[in-house]
């Protein structure tokens, strides 16, 4: 059968055989039971069974191969046309709006990931929780919601987590039960299966903006001032090695992207990622990520094994989207040995607690080194620590900018040449606050001086803040 001088469906199946059918080449929808249709404004007021018995026999008319090949859009009208006719045939009486809805469901179902495509389209949404099939979390505007979005049961759901998984060479089943992994868009995925996951899987997505955040929105989002925008690009011009200290959700990898852009067009850069979220603009960058270990327990490359090679590749700068483990030994090994203009990402909640996380991730390589040894090559190897946080009223801001001096004794010496204090609340919710100023001027001061930073641009926020 041809709709629109398309051929993309099937043989008609007989009306004994086309559930079995639909069963064997498409198992997840053939049980499920028909839930509310994502994007819609209400569920169909057709019997459920009579919606779910119509999804089954569409996708059973369809040609794969025909259909891998057709626009969204294309596909939708077809479906429309077919879901008419199906329901002509069996007497039930579905509207426009109703047949509407029932395509687009089956477009997400075949092309995207379902329900939860209406969430990936909308940019309000900046993360999507998925607690088992009937509860879908979002975070909008710093704050998490219920929504209504419900996929049709467990099957469903696993069979769209499974889809994300191998889009990246990822394995998720119940004998291996959690995977990281990635959208085409760069937006970071968790999964979690059965048997760990008790309500069914558990599915975490931290959408990326489509929009490039450099420091101009991050300004306009109240993220920072322009007096710690311009230390911050100049420190990223000057290859200062930083290191963004956060929590989860706090904005870390936004930022690092940000920083990113004012790295020189002619600089080789080299990414190590778990997952890659970085989006450089640079036109020469090498794009490493590691690769969990296959069936047999064998292939896995850690991130250190990236960084060890990483070093043989000619980088000027290595970025580390996150520093967990014994990696951060080879990062502070990489600063410390020409490298200069480095990055990375370390959750702490402040910048002294970041120095506290590399000084315990470096003994997790089982270097022995000693305590001192690994404090005095992260003075050697680090300049400044930005920490960032997601504040009570969801915003995120910048609330340290720390400078690392040197050490007394045993003791790394810092200096906060930029902390964030709050000083209010607003009528709508939001923290009033500004940036207090370090007396002391950075020690760096001469290195950013030579790259456009005057020496009396400190003294006049000096005066400003006193």
């Amino acid at each position: 059968m041809t709709y629109f001088g398309t051929p993309i469906f099937g043989r008609r199946a007989s009306r004994t055989d086309e559930g079995a059918t639909a069963r064997a080449d498409h198992p997840a929808p053939a049980a499920a039971p028909a839930g509310p249709v994502a994007g819609t404004e209400s569920a169909p007021s057709v019997p459920p069974s009579m919606i779910a018995e119509l999804r089954v026999t569409c996708l059973d008319r369809l040609d794969p191969a025909a259909v891998a090949v057709l626009p969204p859009d294309r596909l939708r009208a077809d479906l429309e046309h077919l879901i008419s006719e199906l329901a002509t045939e069996r007497r039930i009486q579905l509207n426009s709006r109703e047949q509407r809805a029932l395509a687009e469901e089956l477009v997400f179902d075949m092309l995207g990931l379902g329900p939860l495509e209406p969430l990936l389209e909308n940019e309000s949404v900046s993360e999507i929780m998925v607690n088992g099939p009937n509860k879908v979390f979002i975070e909008n505007g710093g704050r998490l919601v219920l929504s209504g979005v419900r996929f049709r049961d467990t099957a469903h759901l696993a069979s769209i987590c499974q889809r994300i998984a191998s889009a990246v060479g990822r394995r998720i089943d119940e004998s291996s039960p959690m995977a990281d992994a990635r959208l085409a868009d760069g937006s970071r995925v968790n999964i979690v299966f059965s048997p760990l996951a008790l309500d069914g899987p558990y599915l975490t997505i931290r959408k990326f903006g489509r929009k490039v955040i450099d420091f101009a929105r991050l300004i306009e989002f109240g993220a920072l001032t322009p007096p710690v925008a311009r230390l911050l690009q100049t420190a990223a011009k000057a290859r200062l090695n930083i290191i963004v200290s956060g929590g989860t959700g706090s904005g870390k990898t936004t930022l690092l992207n940000a920083l990113s852009r004012m790295i020189d067009a002619g600089e080789r850069v080299i990414t190590v990622e778990d997952a890659a979220e970085l989006q450089l603009q640079q036109p020469h960058v090498v794009r490493l990520e590691t690769r969990p270990a296959n069936l047999e327990g064998r292939g896995e490359i850690a991130q250190r094994d990236l960084m060890r090679n990483a070093l043989r590749m000619r980088p000027d700068r290595i970025i580390i989207g996150e520093c967990r483990g014994g990696e951060a030994f080879d990062m502070l090994q990489a600063m410390n040995t020409g490298h200069d203009g480095s990055m990375s990402t370390v959750h702490a909640n402040t910048t002294r607690d970041a120095l506290t996380r590399i000084e315990n991730m470096v003994q997790m390589g089982n270097m022995g080194l000693p305590s001192r040894a690994i404090r005095t090559q992260i003075v050697g190897a680090v300049d400044l620590i930005i920490q960032v946080e997601r504040q009570r009223d969801g915003g995120r801001r910048i609330t340290q900018v720390t400078e690392i001096c040197g050490m007394e004794g045993d003791v790394i010496t810092l200096n906060d040449v930029f902390r964030f204090e709050i000083q209010g609340e607003g009528h709508d919710g939001r923290l009033i606050g500004r940036y207090k100023v370090s007396r002391v001027p950075p020690a760096c001061q001469q290195r950013l001086a030579y790259f456009g930073l005057e020496r009396e641009w400190f003294a006049a926020l000096e005066q400003a803040d006193g």
